[in-house]
């Protein structure tokens, strides 16, 4: 019965070791993990900022006839403006 509780049959260090080596490998783990969620946030960032470039483009595409209208618009204004005043000076 005291044999059972001998050195041999309880090493401490042996335990103590496997106990580090267990405390390193969930270290190790633990850091790759964390390094892992900091590029998953990184990635998530440049998504949300191309879906933001996506949306201006859409809303650019949508909106890119009518500011080629308006501009013609204020284009034609302004060539009647000036043919006005041509004409009343030349009538003046």
């Amino acid at each position: 019965m005291a044999d059972a509780a001998s050195p041999a049959a309880f090493d401490i260090e042996a335990q103590r070791a496997q106990i580090q080596r267990a405390q390193e490998e969930t270290g190790k783990f633990v850091a790759e993990q964390r390094k892992l969620m900091a590029e998953a946030a990184k990635l998530a960032a440049e998504q949300l900022k191309m879906s933001a470039e996506a949306a201006k483009l859409g809303r650019d595409r949508v909106l890119a006839p009518w500011q080629v209208a308006l501009s013609g618009m204020a284009a034609g204004a302004a060539f009647f403006g000036a043919g006005a005043a041509f004409i009343k000076l030349l009538g003046a």
